[in-house]
């Protein structure tokens, strides 16, 4: 028994000496979601929200906006929870209203304790729409922010008829021809004490045909590049997320050649910008589905300095996913397996799945 009684004591001693070796990390969420059609119940005449209005299309009304929120913020609570037990960090969102939406949306009780800021600014959407960027204060310190516009006319794209819609995003042209859409929102700020840029996009859709309307991605891709190339010479060390739905996949031109996003870190040179989706694209994984085919327009994508080697004594990029939680799906009819989005009036949860990156750093 004495025998017994020393080799258990050794092993007790062998495992916590082991576990006092093993280092200790930081780790952050950040992700973006877009909240499809985040509308509050009130008309708003400077914009186009007839639709979500208690005599509109959906037949949107104060229960309804209130479910929608209450949707939202459990998927919020719990995205990256898998490998961090906090929710994001930092949270991109699109396709909201206004400042209004999201000052409701962070009373949620769900997601009310983590005390989210809001960065938001009103974008010349017609729709209305706008991106914006939730930070948990405790972590977060934004030092400068400012909204991006692109200024797009029709002209940078062919004048031929419009063939389809693919996500009620109508990107429509005024007497001069220009197109307005969603602004580009850039905030830096102080992440526990460590400088981080984040870029928040939402492209102009695929309204039109993805060959005619791909003009379009590629000069917010050409906006978005400019951004960063900014950033990177004020600070060649910047450390950079940009993110967003992008109505384009990893694939297509306007990250791959406009952006310049590589796929495999070894390829990233100096200055550039890695994108850890395409791997996910290649393999089927995407964030929404459309016509039975999976797409991966949500994507984050990173400064070569945060995949740099530095044994994490700074915050780097650790991995990447799409959160896509059984829940969040349809489980039955034409659209199993799809986003639950909102439908018929009915508040879901959103037609994109949220997508999400750690960030660590050695404690």
């Amino acid at each position: 028994m004495m025998m017994r009684r020393i080799l258990l004591v050794v092993v007790m001693f062998t495992v916590l000496a082991g576990y006092a070796q093993e280092k200790q990390y930081k780790i952050h969420t950040v992700a973006f979601y877009n909240l499809e059609n985040l509308f509050d119940a009130k008309n708003d005449p400077k914009i186009k929200d007839e639709e979500y209005l208690p005599t509109g299309k959906q037949k949107w009304t104060d229960e309804k906006y209130h479910q929608k929120l209450k949707n939202l913020s459990r998927v919020i609570a719990d995205i990256g929870t898998k490998a961090n037990p906090n929710s994001p960090t930092l949270l991109g969102v699109s396709e909201v209203e206004n400042r209004g939406v999201l000052e409701d949306l962070v009373k949620e009780p769900s997601i009310a304790d983590k005390d989210y800021g809001i960065i938001h600014f009103d974008s010349p959407d017609r729709r209305g729409i706008d991106v914006g960027l939730l930070y948990q204060k405790k972590y977060f310190i934004p030092t400068s922010y400012k909204n991006i516009p692109l200024i797009i006319y029709e002209s940078d794209r062919e004048k031929e008829k419009k063939e389809e819609e693919t996500n009620g995003d109508q990107t429509e042209a005024d007497d001069s021809g220009r197109i307005y859409t969603r602004d580009q929102l850039l905030v830096t700020g102080l992440l526990d004490g460590e400088e981080i840029n984040v870029i928040v996009n939402h492209w102009p859709s695929r309204y039109g045909g993805e060959k005619r309307s791909s003009p379009l991605r590629e000069a917010a891709a050409a906006l978005n590049k400019k951004i960063i190339d900014s950033l990177y010479k004020i600070n060649p060390n910047a450390k950079i997320i940009t993110m967003g739905d992008l109505n384009d996949g990893p694939y297509n031109k306007s990250v791959k050649k406009v952006l310049g996003a590589k796929a495999k870190k070894e390829d990233v040179k100096k200055e550039g910008l890695y994108n850890p989706m395409e791997e996910m694209s290649d393999r089927g994984i995407g964030t929404l589905a459309y016509r039975d085919a999976w797409d991966l327009f949500d994507q984050m994508i990173v400064s070569e300095p945060l995949i740099r080697k530095d044994d994490y004594k700074t915050f780097t990029f650790w991995k990447a996913g799409v959160f896509n939680k059984d829940y969040l799906t349809q489980k039955s009819g034409r659209y199993r397996g799809y986003p639950k989005r909102n439908w018929n009036g009915v508040p879901g949860y959103s037609d994109h799945f949220p997508v999400y990156l750690y960030l660590i750093k050695e404690m």
